[in-house]
């Protein structure tokens, strides 16, 4: 009796057979990331997204508190009340400081602007991870709009200063015009700092835990409560240490504002180099965060 023999199964298709047929019919990797460009234009078509996020996040965040909205006027006010006390008055950081108030305060709420937005975004992927997991989106779009919210924060508190130069004899003037484009690059460096804390957070949460500290030392490197110019007047420093710190970017800006709203610094001569270094600092910032952050598209949510 003869048997006869079935024959073979077909041989599985090769792993490159099967992507080069996926992708000659269009199909590509699940969760892949976009080209730049791509990438680019999907932001672009999210922005209602971004601004409704935005808003959305800062009308909830007082939602809860008998104040509301009032704590984000009174919380930098706080600060400065008792650094004045501490730097002002203790350690006598007014001493050569012309309009050390308005100085102050100022200094205060610029900084803020900048602390809070790099807290914000280590919380922008790993404070999002249901939304991130659920939904296909540009996750750019998180820090993003947490950036947007913080600088909304901050045109609203901006009204509390603007009655505090009033009261300390200080009145609108033709420089107050320039703290718009002053804003403008302080807003897009911190939403490239934002990114790259988006990025480094989501793969270690606990850098949100160490980010305060880091920034506390940063807001006493950038002269937010006392002068860097008076180092060098005083000749305590070097005058390589004094040049790195007024480099500084968030000195920077906080140099800016001081120049744009109190009368007494308008008057100084503000060194050419300083609107170089605000832009060169915030496409710096933004281009190389936005990059940095879009490379890892495809990592966000995962683990």
């Amino acid at each position: 009796m003869t048997t006869t023999l079935a024959p073979p199964p077909p041989l599985a298709a090769p792993e490159e057979d099967l992507r080069a047929l996926a992708l000659r019919h269009g199909l590509t990797v699940s969760g892949a990331r976009p080209s730049l460009p791509a990438y680019v234009r999907q932001l672009w078509s999210r922005r209602d997204f971004i601004a409704a996020f935005a808003t959305a996040r800062l009308t909830a965040q007082y939602s809860q508190a008998r104040l509301g909205q009032v704590w984000q006027v009174m919380t930098p006010l706080l600060n400065a009340a008792v650094y004045y006390a501490v730097f002002g008055v203790l350690m006598n950081a007014k001493h050569g400081v012309p309009d050390y108030v308005p100085f102050l305060i100022t200094g205060i709420f610029v900084w803020t602007f900048t602390s809070d937005t790099v807290m914000a975004g280590t919380r922008a992927i790993s404070g999002n991870l249901g939304l991130v997991r659920a939904l296909h989106f540009p996750r750019a779009s998180l820090p993003i709009s947490l950036a947007l919210q913080q600088l909304q924060q901050l045109l609203l508190s901006l009204a509390a200063l603007v009655v505090i130069l009033f009261s300390c004899g200080e009145f609108p003037a033709w420089s107050w015009l320039l703290a718009a484009p002053a804003l403008a690059c302080q807003a897009l460096f911190n939403t490239g700092v934002a990114l790259v804390m988006a990025r480094l957070a989501a793969r270690t949460p606990d850098i949100a835990q160490l980010m305060p500290f880091v920034l506390r030392t940063w807001m006493y490197a950038s002269g937010a409560m006392w002068s860097i110019r008076n180092l060098a007047s005083g000749g305590r420093f070097p005058d390589g240490v004094v040049s790195a710190l007024q480099c500084n970017p968030a000195a920077v800006y906080l140099d800016l504002m001081r120049f744009a709203l109190i009368r007494s610094h308008t008057a100084a001569q503000l060194p050419p180099h300083v609107w170089a270094l605000a832009v060169g600092w915030a496409l710096l910032a933004f281009g190389g965060g936005f990059v940095w952050f879009w490379k890892a598209e495809e990592t966000y949510g995962r683990g």
